[in-house]
């Protein structure tokens, strides 16, 4: 089949502000359409639209930042066809690539070419299908697995999901999401301190963070 091409909603240079690497300058290529719709999502405006554009004006476009690190986001990244050429392309111009997915995707085939960083969703997004239990298995030590948490119903759930054993990465990374004063009631919303003091007095072996790109640049703001 011949390549088609991708549907990007933006590329654009930053500091990551999560995972592992948080800090560190990325391209980043935010790829258009997912099929969940998670309560708390901050990237909705990629459900639709975007522009079609072909790998080489891609690869020009992420050449033009220097970067050494590319994370590949969405939306879901991975619903494209175009995202594993892509994916092969960069590694061959050796780039470090990253990969944020909400797991529902197969990663087998992506997997090898890039660190996968997966968002297993928890009760309060809405869309908790445990529908990645069919990537654990592709997972590698070095990917890194998120939990968005929204209540503290969600925080034990990504507890005992912690503590079971069957994930297979070094990184857990646990994310607040506190409540949207223009919106009560559509998630609880936890407070950063609450969340932590949970990690500490559980003996949780995670990674605490916040999302350093919208301390620095704000909520609302899109490309950074």
């Amino acid at each position: 089949m011949a390549f088609e091409g991708l549907l990007v909603t933006e590329i654009f240079y930053s500091l990551q502000g999560e995972t592992s690497l948080a800090g560190v300058p990325f391209t980043f290529i935010r790829l258009t359409g997912c099929n969940l719709r998670c309560v708390y999502c901050d990237s909705a405006y990629a459900f639709k639209g975007g522009t079609r554009m072909s790998l080489v004006e891609v690869l020009h476009q992420v050449r033009t930042f220097g970067a050494r690190e590319v994370l590949l986001t969405g939306g879901e990244p991975l619903l494209q066809r175009g995202t594993l050429p892509l994916l092969r392309a960069l590694r061959a111009e050796g780039y470090r690539v990253s990969v944020e997915t909400h797991g529902e995707v197969s990663i087998r085939d992506a997997s090898p070419l890039a660190r996968i960083v997966m968002d297993l969703k928890t009760p309060g997004s809405g869309m908790c299908r445990e529908r990645f239990l069919e990537n654990l298995p592709h997972l590698k030590p070095e990917d890194e697995i998120k939990f968005v948490i929204t209540s503290r119903k969600d925080y034990e759930w990504a507890r005992d999901w912690t503590r079971s054993g069957k994930l297979p990465v070094r990184e857990i990374l646990f994310s607040p999401v506190m409540q949207v004063k223009e919106s009560p009631g559509k998630y609880e919303g936890v407070e950063p301190r609450d969340l932590a003091d949970w990690i500490l007095n559980d003996r949780l072996a995670v990674r605490f963070q916040l999302q350093l790109h919208k301390l620095l640049w704000g909520a609302d703001t899109r490309g950074v």
